[in-house]
């Protein structure tokens, strides 16, 4: 089922031109972006059930326009004929005053250069098997718990479930001198939390599933139900690792944690601007084993963080940031790419339309390679399987990574034991985890955007992480 472009965005279209051709009588460079994005999430579980709007629902503008020094933004949604007037006039008011603060305050400013766009006039829709709005919510919230039922099925040690269901229709118009773009396309994460207990033990399991697809995410999510549940009861007394080092084979989930902390936060560019990652230094240079390949971009794989165009107007990309182990690009928003003279990654994203545009992860994942898992598993004289994770933490300054994984499965002689620890962390210095990698399985690319990511503590962006199954040298605790 197609997607379409929201009536409010179409009916407000010419409006906005026009918004833009008066900016442009006033300043060399002017651009609105107008979103209505309609977002919901469900909840299910032992006490109950819950209906909410999702955390980045949003309708409103935000005008960007050069000052002569660089970029001010102002953001407004409130928006008609009535008073196209007075919002013309308070992103004057805030572009001027913005200069005249500087001023007075004597600030050294770093001129930005003027943005220089190529003419493009294009226009995304997306596709779905069931349209979120095709389905009553009291329907989706019936499919759901009978998930729950099923669950409960499965173990009497089961002390909660919850099944998690949220939708996002996503539309947005991009508009400047030289573009006229636009994109409308739905995407949905389900996922579930299996909670088990005994003997005063407590283990969680989660999974789910993602990407631009519509209400049937809750039927690809119902047959995983019962190895959620076997996966939680399973953890149930299981000792935690002794802390060292190990030959550790990481499960797709686990591959793309550490992709997403080792170089995605670390190679968001603004931070290059900022001299705020140490990714800068290392451009050009290996930084992991010569069999590793790293890709982000919108345009890199289809997940809920897939567009035409991110939220300055810039068209999506596929961007190899490891190639053969060399750390060949960073990601990067517009004005930090225009600042280190690079062409920009199509990275600049917003929280929603009152925020600033930072350079932010897609869908960043490692690339398959050609080994096969069995092999890589007979290849470990004594070690784990690691299995899902629960966090994820990185330092882009000095480049160490944390991961929280939910669990390990022991290996010994080449083969699995069947005793498992958990949880168990995995730390290390980026270059020296991914310079361990040794072997890369062949199988099908996995990702997975059930989550939010933060720049920092704040700034929530949709992104996806993945690949396949690798091998490393890992410090677990």
């Amino acid at each position: 089922m197609k997607v379409n472009l929201s009536r409010y965005l179409e009916e407000n279209k010419q409006l906005t031109k026009k918004l833009v051709s008066a900016l442009l009588e006033k300043f060399e460079y002017a651009s609105v972006l107008a979103t209505d994005t309609q977002g919901t999430r469900l909840t299910v579980d032992f006490s109950g059930s819950g209906v909410e709007d999702a955390m980045l629902a949003e309708r409103g503008y935000v005008a960007r326009v050069y000052n002569g020094i660089g970029y001010t933004e102002h953001s407004f949604n409130e928006f008609n004929e009535e008073n196209f007037d007075e919002v013309l006039g308070a992103i004057v008011k805030t572009a001027t005053s913005d200069l005249a603060k500087i001023g007075e305050l004597k600030i050294a400013m770093s001129k930005y250069p003027l943005v220089n766009e190529e003419p493009l006039t294009q226009s995304f829709f997306g596709d779905v098997g069931i349209l979120p709005e095709s389905i009553s919510v009291n329907e989706k919230l019936k499919k759901m718990s009978e998930m729950l039922e099923d669950a409960k099925k499965c173990s009497d040690l089961l002390i909660d479930f919850k099944v998690r269901y949220e939708e996002y229709h996503v539309c947005k118009a991009f508009y400047s001198k030289e573009r006229e773009l636009s994109q409308a396309y739905v995407f949905t994460t389900a996922g579930t939390l299996a909670v088990a207990s005994k003997d005063d033990d407590i283990k969680y399991e989660h999974d789910g599933v993602s990407g631009q697809i519509g209400v049937e995410a809750l039927g690809a999510l119902k047959p995983m139900i019962k190895g959620i549940v076997h996966n939680a009861v399973e953890m149930l007394g299981a000792k935690r690792i002794e802390p060292g080092e190990y030959d550790v084979i990481c499960d797709p989930k686990v591959t793309g944690l550490i992709a997403h902390e080792a170089f995605g936060h670390g190679v968001e560019m603004d931070m290059f601007v900022k001299n705020r990652a140490k990714g800068a230094q290392f451009i050009g240079k290996p930084v992991a084993s010569s069999i590793t390949q790293m890709h982000d971009g919108a345009l890199s794989a289809c997940n809920v963080a897939s567009y035409l165009f991110d939220d300055e107007g810039t068209l999506g990309t596929d961007t190899k940031v490891i190639e053969d182990g060399v750390l060949k690009r960073g990601i990067s928003d517009l004005l930090s790419a225009a600042k280190l003279k690079t062409t920009p990654t199509g990275n600049g994203r917003r929280e929603t339309f009152e925020r600033k545009a930072y350079a932010r992860m897609t869908n960043t994942f490692f690339a398959p390679g050609k080994d096969r898992l069995k092999d890589m598993v007979a290849s470990v004289e004594f070690g784990y399987l690691l299995e899902s994770y629960n966090s994820g933490m990185e330092d882009p300054k000095n480049w160490g990574i944390q991961c929280m994984i939910a669990k390990g499965r022991e290996i010994k002689d080449g083969k699995l034991t069947g005793k498992i620890v958990a949880p168990v962390l995995m730390t290390g210095y980026v270059p020296d985890v991914l310079k361990s990698i040794s072997m890369v399985s062949g199988s099908e690319l996995f990702l997975s955007g059930s989550g939010h990511c933060g720049k920092g503590y704040k700034e929530w962006a949709k992104t996806s992480i993945g690949g396949t199954y690798i091998k490393l040298r890992g410090r677990l605790g």
